[in-house]
């Protein structure tokens, strides 16, 4: 890396300015080089090591020209990890250092990820304890590997958190951002609140949950998949405008989940399709969309959405997509569960379960008749749709049964 806050900073890759267009998760490798991503991120050491088309992640990404941020997951208080704890502190040092010996001459290695949102929970997220430890784990990072940077990644940013950063932890090199809503403000932001190094948008794409509209339950209402897929193109492209301290963009989530609800981040469905979102960001990265495009929603009519319902009654909704090549699209519906399972910063959530018989009757073009379930409670409609040629969508929306 090379340069100051005055001239701007440059990732060097091979002694070659290196832009990252990259992706955090385990979606697709090829469909990530296919799309001009260059970069995937991991969270955990252990997310090289997962088996891609027989062969180890990280060499199966250097067999694609794809570079690799390895990610070091440092301990959560939340998670019961004490950074006044000599044992836990032990344990860490030993990891990151193990790791680091063992991936440092990888040839796909890009930078190593210290850490991900281990200052979040309660106040500002500048706790002196975590970041001295952060530094001196960078620090020894760097004597073990002068050739590759060290970032730390943060649950957005704010001026406490950021001058805990740089009088705590100066051997870091890159801050990482997670950002979700106001990810296309975010180089205003950084300057506005003092960070004077070059950071990485670490993960973006939409807003999150929490951020979201809520309906009268507080159920968060999900952005359509039209929605998403602008939203994910339209911050990239402001990311991208900072070419002064920003080094680049990892696009969240490059794969599925389970998280308020099982489709809100997700860019693949769980059956390995790519949606919008996919589309949107190689259109942001290329200049050019993909040869085959995921169905698009093209009219909506749920009357039903947000309101409370009594049990047993049947009702109508429409969903109809278009494909931009044609292609024929089948439609699949069900009802499920609210989430009671919410959990912070991206923790493992169980999906919530299927409603049986919910469905009543459905058509090809994208009509459904449900009815509403016999138990009070929250629940949403959703549906997918698949084009067969390795594209699709999902959408839902939320509703209540009242007695």
């Amino acid at each position: 890396m090379v340069g100051d806050a005055d001239g701007g900073y440059r990732l060097l890759r091979n002694g070659e300015p290196f832009v990252v267009r990259g992706a955090g998760g385990e979606g697709s490798l090829e469909v990530l080089a296919a799309c001009g991503g260059n970069t995937i991120r991991t969270w955990g050491v252990e997310g090289v090591e997962k088996p891609v088309d027989g062969t180890r992640m990280i060499d199966r990404a250097h067999e694609l020209g794809i570079a690799v941020t390895i990610g070091l997951w440092l301990g959560h208080e939340r998670h019961g990890f004490d950074y006044a704890d000599a044992e836990d502190l032990a344990g860490q040092r030993r990891m990151v250092e193990a790791a680091v010996l063992a991936y440092r001459d990888h040839p796909a290695l890009l930078c190593w990820g210290l850490g991900n949102e281990m200052e979040a929970g309660a106040g500002a997220g500048d706790d002196p304890r975590v970041w001295r430890e952060v530094n001196r784990l960078a620090r020894r990072i760097k004597e073990l590997d002068p050739h590759h940077p060290v970032m730390t990644v943060v649950a957005n940013t704010n001026p406490k958190k950021n001058a805990a950063i740089a009088e705590h932890a100066a051997d870091v090199d890159i801050l990482g951002i997670n950002v979700y809503a106001g990810a296309d403000a975010i180089a205003g932001r950084v300057r506005a609140e003092g960070w004077t190094k070059p950071y990485c948008v670490t993960e973006f794409g939409l807003a999150g949950p929490w951020e979201a509209e809520h309906t009268a339950w507080r159920a968060p209402i999900e952005p359509s998949s039209r929605e998403k897929a602008a939203a994910t193109y339209a911050f990239q492209m402001a990311i991208m405008e900072d070419t002064q301290r920003c080094l680049g963009s990892y696009v969240f989530l490059w794969g599925q989940k389970q998280e308020a609800t099982a489709s809100w981040f997700g860019m693949f469905l769980p059956t390995g399709e790519k949606t919008s979102r996919v589309d949107a960001i190689s259109r942001a990265w290329t200049g050019r969309w993909p040869a085959n495009r995921a169905p698009e929603l093209d009219e909506v009519e749920v009357p039903f959405r947000t309101a409370e319902l009594p049990p047993g009654r049947s009702v109508v909704a429409i969903a109809r997509y278009r494909d931009p090549e044609g292609d024929p699209l089948s439609y699949q519906w069900e009802v499920r569960e609210e989430s009671s399972d919410r959990r912070q910063g991206g923790d493992a959530e169980r999906k919530p379960a299927a409603v049986p018989g919910a469905i009543v009757a459905a058509d090809a073009e994208g009509r459904v008749e449900i009815r509403t379930p016999a138990a009070p409670g929250g629940y949403r409609l959703f549906v997918t749709v698949t084009d067969g040629k390795g594209s699709g969508a999902v959408d839902n929306w939320p509703f209540r049964v009242v007695p």
